[in-house]
């Protein structure tokens, strides 16, 4: 056997740089690095030797990185991925929160801490976190319940067995999710003779697994004996590849559908099988079909609580489900009858069997009138004095939008009100982080979708509250030359929290800042801030000068921030869901007992 020797750190990338998709490019793109102590001399000395066919990019903060790599999977339906590297101890905890993120959206990412030494002679090392009952515990430990594989790397032989297994898990549609190989900072830079067939190109083809014959049978019988059943889109359709597989399916049979966050743009807004956004933050128009339908067919979705309004939403007392994913945790949610197969097959398996069976069509005047209302609260505001909404913004950024137009948000008002109001046009156009709705992950995300596809225009929508969180990453897109369009609603605070407190009778209380012990309450020039960043900045008074801000946007080769004052109060009237947040029980303030008893009168609805 032929051996080649090697430090663990360059066994690894040399390894990470041979591993590839079927298109025949890398799997791991590029490295994400922030250098410190645990990583800067084992794998720094490695990434440097490889720099030319596995890039390494270097950020400003470990999560909002990894938030970077997470966004870049993601809008390539998980074909490639990335990896990150920190030190250890904080460098490696600011990473735990982008694990749970990616943990939540079964999206790729390889993370790669640094970690104690493994021989422990320098014990307690800078940061190394000291537990008096287990000797063996590290910060990286944290990453356990986060992480779909963890290993930790404390001999260069791991590599052997923990390297194919990583990538395993981040190519396997069913298990797919963060990995973590925590990098013991000494085995990094120790030598190991590796058989040189560990590093022979190896391509990880994305497996579509077929149903099992007697759960399509069931699935089929179910279909064929339902009067109005409905199409819940999520994100596995996009990660499948079937969105054309999708449109013909509903067409055919006449079955409508409606998209999770994660499933929106599946099919174009304007398709005629598509009733819009399902749920909380949801149509009129889809939540009255889910109200109605006797059986539910989710396709790639988890049936998150904003999907199901907590379960509440699905109102028909013969109301079955019907799950087709590929992942068996998901298929089996709420005694659904399972079809455990990759969405693209089973659409084509279950067409198949049905031939021409045919539903009655929709109601079509539930989606008209669905978008008429739409349409009223996005148009330009009649008095041009007022502050505008976030609905409003919305509408200006739509209009001024392209087909290619990726909007990207995560949490605050925005994701609420895009599911709603936002009109998709092309598969992979709206990207939406709200399994984990993690503040701080829209401009970091942003730039991963441009990495990922730099033809697309990447509209950022973010509120003030998430971009004081993070907003690092807004260095690095102008270091790259990687343009984004930034739309920085400023309300002033958490206003969509601030709206929750008061929807569940609680008073306006440490969420806008006019309602907080501040003795100043803050005043951000926000573009000022973005400018000194690089970005081309500039703050708009009105819709129209929104509108001519993003025209000129369009245009520009560099990152351009657009900052606009919108109010924190108003949201659409129309649409949506109740949503269970629960209510205190005992309270001296009137409007929280109100809220507490409409409480208790929804709970009685949720079947």
């Amino acid at each position: 056997m032929k051996t080649v020797r090697l430090t663990a750190a360059q066994a690894l990338v040399r390894y990470l740089a041979n591993q590839l998709t079927p298109e025949g490019v890398p799997f791991i793109a590029g490295v994400w690095a922030i250098f410190g102590h645990g990583n800067v001399a084992g794998l720094g000395e490695a990434l440097y030797g490889v720099r030319e066919e596995l890039p390494t990019w270097r950020g400003q903060n470990e999560q909002s990185m990894a938030h970077a790599a997470i966004a870049y999977a993601k809008q390539l339906g998980r074909r490639r991925a990335m990896a990150v590297t920190s030190s250890i101890g904080p460098g490696a905890a600011n990473m735990v929160t982008a694990a749970a993120l990616a943990h939540v959206n079964r999206l790729p990412v390889l993370l790669i801490p640094g970690d104690v030494f493994a021989n422990r002679g320098p014990d307690p090392v800078l940061q190394q976190l000291e537990d008096f009952g287990d000797g063996t515990l590290s910060v990286n430990d944290c990453f356990r319940p986060v992480s779909r594989y963890f290993d930790r790397i404390s001999r260069p032989e791991h590599l052997l067995t923990a390297l194919p297994r990583a990538f395993r898990t981040m190519t396997d549609p069913a298990d797919c999710g963060p990995v973590t190989l925590a990098f013991c900072q000494d085995t990094q830079t120790e030598a190991y003779d590796y058989p040189e067939s560990f590093f022979t190109p190896k391509v990880w083809p994305i497996r579509r697994p077929r149903p099992d014959e007697d759960e399509l049978v069931r699935a089929i019988a179910a279909i064929k004996a339902a009067k109005q059943p409905v199409i819940v889109a999520g994100g596995g359709v996009h990660f499948s590849g079937a969105t054309v597989t999708l449109k013909s399916f509903a067409e055919k049979h006449q079955i409508p559908v409606v998209e999770t966050q994660a499933g929106k743009s599946a099919l174009a807004w304007d398709e005629p099988m598509n009733f819009g956004p399902v749920g909380v933050t949801g149509a009129a128009s889809a939540n009255a079909l889910c109200e109605a339908a006797d059986l539910v067919i989710g396709v790639g979705t988890r049936f998150q609580d904003f999907t199901t309004g907590s379960w509440a939403l699905f109102k028909n007392p013969s109301r079955k489900l019907l799950a087709l994913n590929i992942q068996p945790y998901d298929s089996a949610k709420h005694e659904a009858i399972p079809l455990v197969a990759d969405a693209k097959i089973g659409l084509e398996l279950i067409t198949e069997a049905l031939g021409d069976h045919r539903f009655p069509s929709p109601d079509a005047t539930l989606k008209a009138d669905w978008f008429a209302r739409a349409d009223a609260v996005t148009a330009p505001p009649k008095d041009g004095n007022s502050l505008p909404t976030d609905m409003q913004v919305i509408g200006a950024v739509q209009r001024q939008s392209r087909d290619n137009t990726v909007v990207m948000c995560a949490a605050g008002t925005m994701p609420g009100e895009l599911h709603q109001l936002w009109k998709a046009k092309l598969p992979l156009s709206y990207h939406m982080e709200y399994g984990f709705s993690c503040m701080g992950y829209e401009i970091a995300g942003g730039l991963g979708i441009k990495m990922a596809e730099p033809e697309r225009d990447v509209i950022v929508m973010v509120g003030d509250g998430s971009y004081m969180m993070m907003n690092s990453e807004l260095v690095t897109a102008v270091a790259l030359e990687r343009k984004l369009t930034v739309v920085i609603t400023d309300n002033r605070g958490y206003g969509c929290i601030n709206r929750l407190q008061m929807g569940t009778g609680g008073a306006e209380f440490n969420n806008l800042y006019a309602h907080t012990s501040h003795v100043k309450p803050p005043e951000i020039d926000f573009a000022a801030h973005a400018a000194a960043m690089g970005a081309d900045a500039r703050k708009v008074s009105t819709i129209v000068e929104l509108e001519e801000a993003l025209a000129e946007a369009r245009e520009a080769s560099n990152t351009r921030v657009i900052v606009i004052d919108t109010d924190p109060y108003p949201t659409p009237e129309a649409g949506g869901h109740w949503w269970d947040v629960a209510v205190p029980e005992v309270s001296d303030r009137q409007q929280v007992n109100a809220a507490r008893a409409h409480y208790e009168a929804a709970l009685k609805e949720r079947q």
